[in-house]
């Protein structure tokens, strides 16, 4: 346990750091996540939670979903989840209307929901290609679409999306997740430049996490097993990233503490797109 050293006249304190906690960062504030149910996303919300902040989830699994609600109100947070398929317009609408219904207030989204899509361009067929496109990029657009003015008209309020280290590299059978992704940091920094100074808009860009994602994405290479293993060793940190990590970043970008960062595509890799 952690102790500091409190100078009071004519005394001297060692009082346990733990008697006082660091604020919460998220207080009365109230986020819309996506894909929340595993992986990422659940430790994006797992976190945000803990920091105070108010949450409607998305998923399409509602029995994950449920399991993160238990977890979240065991823990004295606040949270609603709302199952749906993130790719159609009507869907992140009603994100929004829950948002305000619940809680009164909307004052950020965090977009984590995707879909890899996985096949060279002659072998994926139009209809998953599509459907690529819209779970990782379009959706982005249909919850900003909604979720803008009702930030717009409290004055102030955050996005943060999450993209890939595929917006910069290129993965075998990988091409509608990797230009989806592309897209995607474009569309931030797009958006940021429209609706700044009242509204911040930043892109996580992951390498290679533990999540269920990175096994479904391992697919695609001969050895699905020694493909992670390899992800893993290519990192200059030599080991996977965790939905830990990446919760800690989206809970920065998402505070005021990054109040001057806006527009910009955090990479968060163990320093794979250093080589």
């Amino acid at each position: 346990m952690r102790n500091t050293l409190y100078l009071i006249p004519n005394t001297l304190y060692l009082i346990p750091y733990t008697l006082y906690p660091a604020p919460m960062q998220l207080t009365d504030k109230t986020f819309i996540i996506t894909g929340a149910t595993s992986g990422m996303g659940r430790g994006i919300a797992e976190r945000f939670a803990r920091e105070g902040a108010s949450l409607v989830l998305s998923g399409r699994s509602e029995a994950r979903g449920g399991e993160v609600l238990r977890l979240i109100e065991q823990q004295g947070g606040r949270a609603v989840f709302m199952p749906g398929d993130i790719s159609l317009p009507e869907t992140n609408r009603q994100l929004v209307e829950q948002a305000l219904e619940t809680y009164g207030r909307l004052d950020g989204i965090v977009t984590n929901a995707g879909h890899l899509g996985l096949g060279a361009v002659t072998e994926i067929g139009p209809e998953e290609w599509h459907y690529t496109f819209a779970a990782n990029l379009h959706s982005v657009y249909y919850l900003s679409h909604y979720a803008i003015p009702a930030m717009r008209q409290q004055g102030r309020g955050v996005i943060v999306a999450t993209a890939s280290i595929a917006a910069f590299k290129s993965f075998p059978n990988h091409p509608a997740y990797c230009a989806a992704k592309a897209g995607l940091v474009a569309l931030v920094r797009q958006m940021a430049l429209d609706y700044g100074p009242s509204i911040r808009v930043n892109a996580i860009c992951p390498g290679p996490v533990d999540t269920p994602l990175i096994w479904d994405s391992a697919r695609a290479f001969p050895n699905p097993e020694k493909a992670v293993e390899n992800a893993a060793q290519t990192t200059a940190i030599k080991r996977l990233g965790t939905p830990e990590d990446i919760a800690a970043l989206a809970l920065f970008l998402a505070s005021e503490q990054a109040a001057w960062i806006t527009g910009t595509a955090v990479t968060i890799d163990g320093g794979v797109m250093a080589r």
